[in-house]
């Protein structure tokens, strides 16, 4: 009973909180900022509803497209990175260099630079730009949790696989690799909201014809305030559903980690 309490309470203590913020919005919008374009909560759920489902999943499809595409370049690329650390220790300096200084170029000053050697997109396409910032937007958390997770790896289990013969490769694959998994989805779990956000700093930049980031300028030139905070908090809901999701996955694939099963 205790359990089936648990999750029972954490929902309505969440409703609950979601229903006073709601409230205190409203009681703001209409009081002490009625003068600062401050929109109701209702005049938000309006624009939202006369958007329409064709409207918003052609817009948001295209930049999940975008993130989606991203994530998996930007993961990939990070769990090799951290494989080469692990199996050629000589090179982890300049490869973890490497990652830093991807997590420390802000991403506004490499989106242009991105642009102009890729350019524009085909019409209907996904833009490389953005594809490229979701992928930089991933990498350095995908390195620093799958090589803080391939070190955490139980030294026993890897000397036993010494002793049967296997060499680093077979230690990677058979130990260190499952010993990564907890870190390395806390990490992915950071970085799929990350690469969402990458996805429409991409489109910022210019040459697509539909994405979030294409919304949002039209609202801000039509200065439509309803508008842009249904799209502001409609990115907020796909980021916390990434968010959501890994934090689910881990909780299904590493039920041993602690930390998952908080």
């Amino acid at each position: 009973m205790s359990l089936a309490r648990g999750p029972a309470r954490s929902l309505l203590t969440g409703a609950a909180g979601i229903a006073a913020l709601l409230a205190v919005w409203w009681l703001a919008a209409v009081t002490v900022l009625s003068g600062a374009r401050v929109p109701t909560p209702g005049g938000v759920a309006g624009a939202a509803v006369d958007g329409g489902w064709r409207f918003w999943s052609l817009h948001f499809g295209m930049t999940l497209q975008e993130a989606a595409v991203g994530f998996g370049y930007g993961t990939l690329a990070g769990l090799v990175v951290a494989s080469l650390v692990l199996l050629l220790p000589v090179a982890e300096p300049v490869l973890m260099q490497v990652a830093v200084m991807s997590y420390c170029v802000p991403l506004v000053a490499v989106a242009p630079v991105l642009f102009i050697v890729i350019g524009n997109p085909d019409e209907g396409q996904r833009s490389g730009t953005a594809t490229a910032l979701a992928a930089l937007s991933v990498f350095f958390t995908t390195v620093v949790g799958a090589v803080l997770g391939l070190r955490s790896a139980d030294r026993a289990s890897l000397d036993v696989v010494r002793v049967f013969g296997g060499g680093r490769v077979r230690q990677l694959v058979k130990v260190q690799a499952v010993a990564a998994l907890p870190s390395l989805l806390a990490a992915l779990r950071i970085g799929a909201p990350a690469a969402f956000l990458g996805a429409i700093l991409g489109e910022y930049v210019g040459g697509v014809q539909r994405g979030v980031a294409l919304v949002l300028k039209i609202a801000q030139q039509n200065v439509d305030v309803e508008q842009a905070w249904a799209v502001g908090i409609g990115c907020a809901l796909v980021a916390g559903a990434f968010y959501a999701a890994f934090g689910l996955v881990g909780r299904l694939v590493t039920p041993w980690s602690r930390g998952a099963a908080a």
